[in-house]
């Protein structure tokens, strides 16, 4: 029998929504794969950086179909490049991922799956979930994670949500990390741990540089989705062949 040889597919990814999140992403799968493989390895991947405005209007606009359509047509263009699969570095936007799937051509691997493989590690049934309003409202990633995964997702109240919602886009999508907005999402973990959560899910890749899943687990545990993501798409890098 030959030894498995270590080697490295290809990964197209869609970031820059927002681009800090983006950064921190790539950090961790290049750290990643040069844990995983040693020497001098880093990730093998492409990626293609959206305007984010450009995507934030269409989430206004609640034009989901477009939106869909702009990022398949970019994972096309990455398809073209060479990329072997498919990364959409954003929680929010996996809204639109089986669009972006049949448009692109690419197998997608999906934050929510990636994150359920956590979470049924850790045996996690029911989980809190802190995200824009747009994941936390709707039923795309709450739908999967409870038939794909059989994870039921609890959300926090109303006022809470928006104000969630806010330190996103208004805050850590522009790089500003407050003090107040962390103690804000302290009292969220707390009312999700009341409502019944056995965890919760860091849902947004910016709120991995608002809390730490260390530090911030002495209410609930955390979930980073952006790191589980990180870890699905470095086993799928980074394999064993049989050279």
């Amino acid at each position: 029998m030959s030894t498995p040889k270590r080697a490295q597919r290809l990964l197209g990814i869609l970031g820059g929504m927002s681009w800090e999140s983006s950064a921190h992403l790539y950090q961790l799968l290049n750290r990643g794969v040069a844990a995983r493989l040693g020497g001098l390895h880093s990730a093998n991947l492409i990626l293609r950086s959206m305007d984010f405005e450009t995507i934030a209007a269409l989430q206004r606009s609640d034009d989901w179909l477009q939106a869909g359509v702009v990022l398949g047509e970019a994972g096309a263009g990455l398809k073209a490049a060479g990329a072997q699969a498919l990364l959409i570095a954003a929680n929010t936007m996996h809204k639109v991922a089986d669009e972006v799937e049949r448009i692109s051509g690419l197998p997608l691997i999906h934050i929510v799956d990636a994150t359920a493989v956590g979470l049924r590690r850790a045996g996690v049934r029911r989980a809190g979930l802190l995200a824009t309003r747009y994941t936390m409202e709707g039923s795309f990633y709450r739908d999967r994670m409870r038939e794909r995964h059989g994870i039921e997702i609890l959300v926090p109240a109303d006022a809470t949500r928006d104000e969630v919602h806010r330190v996103i886009y208004d805050e850590l999508c522009l790089g500003q990390v407050c003090e107040s907005s962390h103690q804000f999402f302290r009292r969220a973990i707390a009312e999700l741990a009341e409502a019944g959560a056995d965890a919760v899910i860091l849902g947004c890749t910016e709120l991995c540089l608002l809390l730490d899943t260390q530090r911030d687990s002495d209410l609930l545990p955390l979930f980073d989705g952006t790191a589980l993501h990180a870890q699905a798409a470095i086993d799928w890098l980074a394999y064993d062949s049989q050279g």
